[in-house]
């Protein structure tokens, strides 16, 4: 007999309710950042706390395009733009770094391979807020700080990494066998590869995608001390744009937030049957 059907009712329900628990104490601050996102500020700094918006508005998000008399307009198409082309550019170029190298690391042996290997898994292991400092100078000296080139570099060795064990992992689960019978019945190693290999794989390079993406789109500790102007800020570092000595603009900062919020979510829809799809379904009778 099968310990599910071991379990109890009673066992079942409370597994269950202890995920609902735990849901709702990580979608709650989400929740209240997309909510003060369209209330007054008066609501904010009432007390009692105002949890359900007694006057919805617009106001915070017009004031961000300068739509309203209240504050001046912030650069946030320039934020958006930056973030957009930095994000997919090191999106890009580390998943298909990370696929070569996972693809090499899954079928080829050569000597160093597996110091390599843990070399690349141990940069993971470095705090990227204490590289900032180090960073900060060898960019400063090359002439790079400030720049969309630089934070490109900077998160192309944070996703590059992680990429290449991800994408190592699912070509280990692909057979060699599917490869091979592909090569014996007239095909190029390469034409294997995207024909057979790469779309079997593709649930994996899905979720390296979304990893690096999410990666440089919401990084803040680097790409505030490696951007000083609109040119080159990100969405995450104009967040502090609502700050002040002594106060903060809650309404405005969760109105940004959202904004930082729906590219995440489009992509995230975008891929999902990818990271759900089998690696290897109807490939082997």
């Amino acid at each position: 007999m099968s310990q599910m059907s071991m379990e109890k009712p009673w066992q079942r329900w409370l597994i269950r309710f202890g995920v609902f628990v735990a849901m709702v104490i990580l979608t709650v601050p989400g929740l209240w950042v997309v909510l003060t996102a369209f209330r007054p500020n008066i609501e904010v700094l009432a007390r009692p706390a105002v949890w359900i918006p007694q006057q919805w508005t617009l106001d915070n998000f017009a004031r961000l395009f300068g739509q309203s008399d209240a504050q001046q307009g912030l650069p946030v198409a320039q934020y958006f733009i930056n973030s957009l082309v930095i994000s997919l550019t090191s999106t890009v170029i580390a998943v298909v770094i990370g696929m070569a190298g996972g693809y090499a690391f899954a079928r080829y042996r050569f000597r160093g391979k597996a110091t390599l290997f843990l070399a690349f898994m141990l940069s993971r292991t470095v705090p990227g807020v204490a590289l900032s400092l180090p960073l900060f100078i060898i960019w400063a000296r090359l002439g790079i700080i400030d720049t969309s080139f630089g934070l490109i570099v900077v998160y192309l060795a944070v996703n590059i990494p992680f990429t290449i064990w991800l994408t190592d992992g699912f070509f280990r689960q692909i057979p060699v066998d599917l490869s091979e019978a592909a090569q014996i019945d007239g095909c190029t190693a390469w034409q294997a590869f995207w024909k057979i290999e790469f779309p079997l794989a593709r649930s994996g390079l899905a979720s390296a995608a979304i990893f690096a993406f999410l990666t440089s789109w919401n990084e803040y500790a680097l790409a505030s001390q490696l951007t000083r102007t609109t040119a080159s800020k990100t969405m995450p570092v104009g967040l502090m744009d609502f700050t002040a000595q002594f106060t903060v603009d809650w309404t405005g900062m969760s109105a940004m937030a959202v904004l930082i919020i729906i590219p995440a979510l489009v992509l995230t829809f975008i891929v999902q049957k990818h990271l759900i799809a089998g690696l290897t379904f109807g490939g082997v009778k």
